[in-house]
Formats: structure tokens, sequence, C-alpha cells
């Protein structure tokens, strides 16, 4: 095995097996993150290449993926290092090698996002990531009055769903979307606008505990409550939580005007320019893992 700079003997960065994509999902879950039952299924299935172990002696000792979408934008998330491995001086030439081997995966000048937990963003700065703004994690109980106009998913054209989706996140994901809104288990709903266009969209996927409700998108605060019930309704006695972009105040005041409580939150941070449209349609972030 040949030595890698920065770490001691016996290390080695590598491809992830989809095996160890399943271990590191299983870490997410450990360390509370409360990830989707299928969110590794969603996102192998789509970019198996995201995935990067580090390897101790041939164990998983740490491991990140960076999703590309469509070669013009990734987003990096499912950073872990393994409990015993950590504050040994491994998580930041891990972290370097990660954006190396990635940008070379990506379009040059292609911006990469993450979603990291707020003590970590003066690191991540120090690579060049620039703060955008905070997702803030709200949760409570799951109640709701379905509204008649929405309308699953299923019953919509994906080409329109997809469409909306990508005039919203300004990314090139809909191979990614597709995979993502059809997970078992997973709860979507649309709303039109009197034109017969779609004006919002969101959906509730099952996690280790409960749903997480993400992407909800809308083109007003209205119909992202008319979506927010439906949903609710769908999912009515479960654990619930949406991360909310805290420069959409209307979002906020939709959660805290049911009283949610807010329980954790990330720094949105990005690596290059910013190519995103505002967040005034973002009443939920798809995840913090995958942007």
């Amino acid at each position: 095995m040949t030595r890698i700079e920065g770490f001691p003997p016996g290390y080695e960065i590598a491809p992830m097996t989809r095996a160890e994509a399943d271990q590191l999902g299983d870490w997410a879950a450990e360390e509370g993150w409360n990830p989707g039952l299928a969110d590794i299924d969603v996102a192998w299935g789509y970019d198996p290449g995201a995935f990067i172990a580090l390897r101790q002696d041939g164990a998983l000792a740490g491991g990140a993926s960076i999703i590309a979408y469509g070669g013009t934008a990734g987003f990096l998330g499912l950073y872990i290092l393994r409990r015993d491995l950590r504050r040994q001086g491994l998580g930041r030439p891990f972290w370097q090698d990660i954006l190396r081997r990635h940008r070379t995966r990506l379009k040059p000048g292609a911006p990469i996002g993450l979603d990291g937990v707020f003590n970590m963003a003066p690191v991540y700065a120090a690579d060049g990531f620039t703060l955008l703004y905070r997702d803030l994690r709200y949760e409570d109980i799951a109640q709701g009055q379905a509204d008649a106009g929405a309308v699953a998913l299923d019953r919509i054209g994906w080409d329109a769903v997809l469409g909306y989706d990508a005039a919203v996140s300004g990314l090139d994901r809909a191979d990614f979307m597709r995979r993502w809104l059809t997970v078992p288990g997973g709860k979507g709903f649309a709303v039109r606008s009197e034109s017969g266009a779609i004006s919002g969209y969101g959906f509730a996927r099952p996690c280790h505990s409960g749903y997480k409700i993400g992407p909800l998108y809308a083109d007003s605060a209205e119909d992202a409550g008319r979506l927010l019930e439906t949903l609710l309704a769908a999912i009515a006695g479960a654990p619930v939580a949406l991360d909310v972009p805290e420069p959409n105040r209307p979002a906020q005041h939709l959660v805290e005007a049911r009283g949610w409580r807010q329980s954790f939150g990330c720094a949105r941070m990005v690596l290059g320019a910013n190519s995103a449209p505002p967040v005034s349609r973002v009443f939920g972030v798809s995840s913090f893992e995958f942007g």
C-alpha cells in the first residue's frame, strides 16, 4: 500500500464499495442525523462515484460524498470520521483530498455546496467556503388536514414536477429527484395555480425515526401551507422534521405558528460562485446531505 501524505502508515483513500456506503449511512444514524431509510439507495443509484472511503488497514475509517449534479454543481455530505479516530489530525487531510478528487468530477468553476454544523463553519471557510445562510430544523408530531386541491405526485407528469424542481433549486438533478421522490413509503403532493401550472410541491420520506419533509417548494406561503397540511395528514401521528432556510421568514412563520420546536441547524455554505436562485420559494430544503 502506498503511504498517503498526511496519514500514518496503513491508511488509504479510495472509492467506496456499496457495503461501505451502507456502513456510512449507519454511522450517520448513530450520529443522530436520522437519515432517510432509502437515502443511500438513492444517492448510490444516481452517483456511486460520489462516495469516498478512508480506510485503515482495510477497514472503513471515514467517509463522505459529493453528489455531482450534471457536472455543473456538487453537494458535500455524510462527512464522518470513525469515532475512535477523531482528534488525531486525520480529518483535515482527508477533507482536502475529498475536495481535490471531486473537483475533477465537476466542470471548472462548478460550485460545491454543503450544510455543516455551525461550529465547523470556520474550518470550511478556511478552505474557501462562503456562508450563505442558516438552515434551521423544526420538529413536531404530524397532524394536519389534507387540502382538497393537492394532487398526489404520481398523478402529475414527471416533466412538470422535475421542471419545477429545477427552477426552484437551480440544480440539474432530474435523475436524482426521480429516485428521491419514488422511495418506498414516501408521500408527495403538488398544488396548481389557476392556469393549471404547478405552483408548489412537497415530499415526506420515511427516516429511522418518523419522517422528514423535503423538498417543500412553493410560489407562496399559502401554497406551502396547503402542501404542509396535506403531507402532515398523510403521515399523521409520526414524528416529523422540516429544514427551513432562515432568510425565508414566511417559511419560519409557517412552522412557528403551528408550535413546532427548533431542534438543530446547519450553515449552508458554498465553494465557488453561488448559482442557486433566491430561497423565497424554498420552504423546506431537500436534505442536509444532498442539497
